[in-house]
């Protein structure tokens, strides 16, 4: 049940997606430890290096807002495969996210792949990396 609510408000919150020049609208929903979900859409800007992903406005909302653990999340985007989270989505939620948390990639069909956070981005740079660990 979990997983197909966070798909469904991930589909949702794409309508709210600021894309002019793209078009390319991606929506996240994060369950949090408390029950929580929280939404984000991705948002454009004409300098293209300082828009922000769907899932990392997602995070950044749940954290702005006191939640520190993480559930599951889905993300969804009108592509023909489940959509893939870039690089620096990745990056930031292998920060976040526990390595084993489930990650439910789809698209507006509701095709799924859902991976861990290993999984997504395995080999990652961490705290630990920081600390000389």
């Amino acid at each position: 049940m979990t997983m197909n609510k966070l798909i469904d408000e991930a589909i949702n919150i794409r309508k709210n997606a600021y894309v002019p020049y793209s078009k390319f609208q991606v929506g996240a929903a994060l369950l949090t430890k408390s029950g929580k979900i929280y939404t984000g859409c991705n948002i454009e800007n004409a300098a293209y290096s300082v828009a922000c992903c769907a899932e990392r406005v997602t995070i950044f909302k749940a954290l702005s807002e006191g939640e520190t653990e993480f559930v599951e999340m889905a993300v969804a985007a009108d592509t023909n495969r489940p959509v893939p989270p870039c690089g620096s989505c990745r990056q930031v939620m292998s920060e976040f996210f526990d390595s084993k948390m489930n990650i439910h990639l789809t698209n507006t069909n509701k095709e799924t792949k859902t991976f861990t956070m290993e999984e997504l981005l395995p080999f990652s740079f961490s705290t630990n990396d920081l600390l000389g660990e």
